[in-house]
């Protein structure tokens, strides 16, 4: 079902965690990464139980959770784990490889329980080398999302810029693809046209509702944005601020997988 769903991108697409989150989005029906933007760990695993079935993905700061505990957070990415949700925390790692290496460790030790990390390619393409071994300092592996565009008001992720990050990252191990701007359709298509059929585009800047939110942040419609070119749809307030956060997960899930579909 995966294969027939994806179509090139599944047969192009070559890094495993790229082909566990295809073939999750095909059994769930969802293009999903749900936005954790939340302070307690209780209000994250709440909110993943009562979700999990309509989403692929789990994407975390861990760094605003404000009762954060070793004990918690096992629980959390467990639940994450048996509702067949990868786990993303959105660092954005932006250090030199040793010492993005040494953040992937320390007291809250993203290392041992993130699938994936987010990282900008900044301070050049050593992190990406950096961020790697610190999975393998525990016999592990997972991707990086290179932040290739934003969708923030004014933020300084230049055409230039995203040119550079997307040629490096396409020849890189361990990137499993790009951050694109799902606020804005034309911006997902040009970085399509950059990326090719290789590797992935996860989009945040999604919802029903389209146009300016708080905090100079700025919305697009996901089937809009898949139809443009992205894989997976990062969603935040329109489904934990929503009056029922599961009648809006399945909603959001039910227009990205028929926008695929169409795609």
């Amino acid at each position: 079902m995966a294969e027939e769903a994806w179509g090139l991108r599944w047969t192009a697409v070559k890094d495993d965690f790229s082909r566990r989150y295809m073939q999750t989005a095909a059994k769930k029906k969802s293009l999903i990464c749900f936005a954790a933007d939340l302070q307690t760990v209780d209000l994250v695993r709440e909110t993943v139980q009562s979700i999990g079935p309509y989403i692929a993905c789990l994407k975390l700061h861990v760094d605003i959770v404000e009762d954060w505990t070793v004990e918690g957070w096992k629980e959390v990415c467990d639940l994450a784990r048996r509702l067949d949700v990868l786990i993303w925390e959105d660092r954005k790692f932006a250090d030199i490889g040793r010492v993005s290496r040494q953040q992937m460790s320390g007291v809250i030790d993203i290392r041992s329980w993130a699938d994936i990390v987010t990282a900008h390619l900044i301070s050049g393409p050593d992190i990406v080398n950096g961020l790697l071994d610190g999975w393998k300092d525990v016999g592990r592996e997972g991707g990086i999302l290179l932040l290739a565009q934003m969708s923030s008001r004014g933020n300084l992720l230049t055409p230039n810029y995203t040119k550079s990050v997307v040629e490096y990252g396409k020849e890189m191990e361990g990137v499993m693809g790009f951050i694109g701007n799902g606020s804005n359709p034309k911006d997902i298509e040009s970085l399509r046209e950059l990326v090719g059929e290789g590797k992935m585009i996860w989009t945040p800047g999604i919802n029903l509702n389209t146009g300016d939110g708080i905090a100079g942040q700025q919305y697009g419609h996901p089937r809009d944005a898949v139809l443009s070119g992205a894989d997976c749809l990062i969603v935040g307030s329109g489904i934990h601020k929503s009056n029922n956060p599961i009648d809006a997960a399945k909603e959001y899930a039910r227009v990205s997988w028929e926008a695929l579909l169409d795609r």
